[in-house]
């Protein structure tokens, strides 16, 4: 092979690592190109989001299975390091991780008999679970603070330091956020990743192949929520304070168009899908006035006219219109 085919070779074989190499440079140098504490208030709250819609994407996406329930374990994970630090005295830490192993059993208890149920039935009963979260967190005033949300949360740190601006927040979230998709991509190449793939395309045949398909729903279930738990314990812990309406059934509706606008299956769409959905409101003001409606807009655009998601579908028109291209250009 030439030169320039090993160098073809050698990115397509390592693409992955490469991207991710690529992306946690360019994370590592932007607050010193941009160092303006509001833009990366919007960067941070995309490294938040982005853990959640990772977790959801491996249950909706791979898994094959739906869920409208998710801020109720991000509002767990966020309420529950409150309480641990505020009220109880813990550490902050500790508490984050101890929260995330609570919510895990959640999870799994919840999942067990839940995950029996499919489709509509299924998308009920986790919309149900957010139900019965939101409103035990709006209406528990001694412990949740109630409709007044909950404040004086400490901020994260490492020996002397603190995690209290901008700067530090976004290395810390983002680094949480890259372990996560380190974590996922892994995941997906991996055995459990291919049998998740298998359960996604046809639960049947998956079954007569060997995959306990029970078993793989609760377990990514279970790690999904895990995932949304540590992301509501870091915005917690970087903004020092809730409250009930951040963690409704209409923040469970858009982590899932996120999954759905990054591509159900990509994980790197998941990424792209929490930052359009986050920043896009920002873009234009109309976007904010009437966001419920034009998040759903968007939702029933991209399953008409992209089913696969906005950066995957994208991504096929593009391979298409090269490879048509490259055997017009191969004909002539």
């Amino acid at each position: 092979m030439t030169g320039r085919q090993n160098i073809l070779y050698f990115i397509t074989l390592h693409r992955t690592g490469l991207f991710v190499t690529l992306m946690a440079a360019g994370l590592i140098i932007f607050p010193y190109i941009e160092d303006n504490p509001y833009t990366l208030g919007l960067t941070n709250l995309i490294a938040i989001n982005a853990i959640v819609v990772l977790g959801l994407n491996l249950f909706i996406g791979f898994a094959g299975q739906i869920s409208l329930g998710h801020a109720a374990f991000f509002g767990l994970g966020a309420y529950g390091s409150g309480i641990a630090t505020v009220t109880f005295g813990l550490a902050p830490w500790p508490a984050m991780f101890l929260v995330a192993l609570l919510v895990g059993l959640i999870a799994l208890l919840v999942g067990i008999p839940v995950l029996r149920l499919s489709g509509h039935y299924l998308a009920m009963a986790t919309l149900g679970l957010n139900y019965v979260v939101h409103t035990i967190l709006l209406q528990w005033d001694e412990v949740t603070g109630g409709p007044s949300g909950f404040a004086g949360i400490p901020s994260l740190s490492i020996g002397d330091l603190t995690f209290d601006d901008p700067v530090s927040r976004h290395y810390l979230l983002w680094g949480f956020a890259m372990a996560c998709l380190l974590l996922c991509l892994n995941l997906v190449r991996s055995g459990v990743g291919r049998g998740l793939a298998a359960l996604a395309g046809d639960e049947t045949a998956a079954a007569s192949l060997g995959v306990d398909t029970r078993a793989a729903k609760v377990k990514i279930f279970v790690l999904s929520a895990v995932l949304a738990s540590l992301a509501g314990s870091l915005f917690a812990h970087c903004y020092q304070y809730v409250s009930p309406d951040t963690f409704g059934i209409f923040a469970s509706t858009d982590f899932v168009i996120m999954v759905v606008i990054g591509g159900m299956g990509s994980i790197w769409g998941s990424v792209f899908g929490a930052a359009f959905l986050t920043l896009i409101p920002e873009w234009v003001e109309f976007f904010d006035t009437y966001k419920d409606f034009v998040h759903g807009g968007i939702l029933v655009l991209v399953l008409m006219f992209l089913p696969q998601g906005l950066i995957t579908g994208l991504t096929d028109m593009i391979r298409v219109r090269l490879a048509l291209w490259r055997r017009d250009h191969a004909a002539a």
